[in-house]
């Protein structure tokens, strides 16, 4: 049996005792601080314009650190808000424009503001600038006070990088603002997340390396005894010591034993020979991480790899990154460790490896893997790459230019009056016009090596390797010629003073050699500057960067 119920504690009832799973409330006993996150993240919550960053695997405590920050910022008489994006329908992903109304929305509601949305979107602009000017225009010029923005299970937008490389770079931009904006001091982020991010990000663009970033660690052995105590449990060195080497110092792993060990009075003894097994009180957590595993089988191999090897493991960063996130393993500089003796002895008698497939289904596997790859990249609209392919083949040219010292271009390409164009011949008439200017494009960009994308809405971007200024302005002429000359018909009752009867494009061009001192982002922003400055000066036309235009 447990020795005893310690005796300061033996006013706790059984019954007063919740079982662990949920955030730990405010007035809870059961908190344990862990130094010095709370006194960094409070002090850090009153600098203007702050960001933390709170990162743990799941179970971890980050939402019950969120809520005493929550807390102390109400006690500072600061406006706190909690966007939680588990809440959020799959649908609100589907693109950056919907999901950060989405945002504004439901942050203005929270505020108790009315959401006014459409006095600041401006679809000329774009979501990311009406955002900001929401945001800088309205939000923060409503109140008073400070505003603490939560940001909850960020690692769900990792799932969806067509939006992660949109919001997050949206970010940090809001932080830097606080530099030199008075709006933006009233500005203070927490991002809480428990993985490692798993997009590319510019590291000028990314929130993640600036701020305070606190990794909230497991308990220490004091801390478990001092957690056992306040359960009313009276567990000697040796026993804490066996406790531990079994489950980490893993707070829930710790809180679900002692809970367990308080109200059934079972033995230590017996409790750990339980533990790893299908009738332990740990079975469901260990099926979740199971059925992690059995959908990542990169996973289950790198694992399997660690629990048969008694010393620490070399594994590909970005599987050691994900394993650490699922709490499995602990990184001990370039190796991993096992996180506890709970995992080795659950998952070395688990089939973590299926071998039973037979060599026809493998083929049929390899098959369909291969013509989902095609789609992935494919728009299927208009059957030019999608934005994901571009971004990839972005950076791929960018390296490639930058190592030979050649030139890459970008050329933008923005439908003229296209939302009036859809209101005019409705959204299938619209989808018609996407595809046929998107043909259109590639009858003019036909080299190897050059890319037609759909960057996104009625914008297609051009990738240009080994292409000057010169010849980059040559080409998006060639375009703009050739959409007019294929001469889809444009003419609206419902608005008049349409400078052309025929739909044409405004394009935007940036050439630059890539090197040290600039980047992939920086040449898409100057074509976008190009771009806006074309549709700003009358459209159906083309526009070199002023700043980035090498030619030879």
């Amino acid at each position: 049996m447990i020795d005893s119920l310690h005796p300061q504690n033996d006013i706790l009832a059984v019954e007063d005792i919740d079982l662990p799973g949920s955030p730990i409330s405010l007035h809870s006993r059961f908190y344990i601080d862990r130094p010095p996150c709370e006194a960094l993240a409070y002090r850090e919550l009153c600098n203007p314009g702050s960001l933390i960053r709170i990162r743990a695997p799941r179970k971890m405590g980050k939402s019950s650190l969120m809520l005493r920050l929550l807390n102390q910022a109400a006690t500072f008489g600061y406006r706190t808000v909690t966007i939680d994006f588990q809440q959020a329908d799959t649908t609100i992903f589907e693109n950056s424009d919907k999901f950060l109304r989405w945002l504004c929305f439901n942050v203005a509601r929270q505020l108790k503001l009315a959401p006014n949305l459409n006095d600041y979107w401006d679809e000329e602009m774009g979501s990311k600038v009406s955002c900001i000017i929401y945001f800088e225009g309205y939000l923060l010029e409503q109140i008073d006070t400070p505003l603490v923005l939560v940001l909850n299970e960020v690692n769900l937008l990792f799932e969806y990088p067509h939006i992660a490389q949109e919001f997050f770079p949206l970010l940090r931009f809001w932080h830097e603002q606080s530099r030199i904006g008075e709006v933006w001091h009233k500005l203070r982020l927490i991002l809480v997340h428990s993985t490692e991010i798993y997009v590319s990000l510019s590291i000028n663009q990314s929130p993640f390396n600036v701020g305070l970033t606190l990794k909230l660690p497991e308990f220490t052995s004091a801390q478990v005894q001092d957690l056992a105590e306040r359960y009313g449990l009276n567990l000697s060195e040796n026993q804490i010591q066996e406790l531990t080497k079994m489950v980490g110092g893993h707070p829930y792993l710790l809180h679900l034993a002692f809970y367990h060990l308080r109200r059934h009075k079972g033995t230590l003894e017996e409790f750990l020979q339980a533990a790893p097994t299908q009738s332990g009180i740990y079975s469901d957590h260990l099926r979740t991480l199971w059925v992690t595993l059995q959908k990542k089988a990169e996973l289950a191999t790198a694992l399997e790899q660690i629990i048969t090897d008694s010393r620490s493991v070399q594994i590909e960063p970005l599987i050691a990154y994900q394993l650490e996130s699922l709490g499995l393993v602990k990184l001990d500089g370039n190796s991993c460790i096992l996180s506890c003796e709970l995992y080795r002895l659950y998952f070395r008698d688990q089939n973590l490896i299926k071998e039973n497939y037979n060599a026809l289904y493998l083929k049929q596997l390899e098959q369909e893997n291969e013509k989902l790859q095609s789609l992935v990249y494919l728009d299927t609209l208009t059957q030019v790459a999608n934005r994901r392919q571009f971004d990839n083949c972005l950076q791929i040219e960018w390296k490639r230019m930058a190592e030979s010292a050649r030139p890459l271009a970008l050329i933008l390409c923005d439908i003229d009056y296209f939302k009036i164009y859809n209101d005019t011949y409705g959204h299938q008439g619209g989808d018609d016009c996407l595809r046929q200017v998107a043909q259109a494009i590639c009858q003019v960009v036909k080299r190897p090596g050059d890319l037609v994308a759909r960057y996104g809405g009625e914008e297609f971007v051009i990738i240009l390797p080994q292409t000057d200024a010169t010849e980059a302005i040559h080409i998006a002429e060639e375009v703009r010629l050739y959409i007019k000359k294929v001469a889809l018909a444009f003419e609206s009752k419902k608005f008049s003073g349409l400078p052309n009867s025929v739909v044409t494009i405004s394009l935007g061009v940036a050439c630059t050699i890539p090197g040290c001192n600039n980047d992939a982002e920086t040449l898409l922003l100057e074509a976008d500057k190009a771009l806006y400055k074309s549709k700003k000066t009358g459209r159906d036309r083309v526009t070199l960067s002023s700043i980035l235009n090498f030619t030879f």
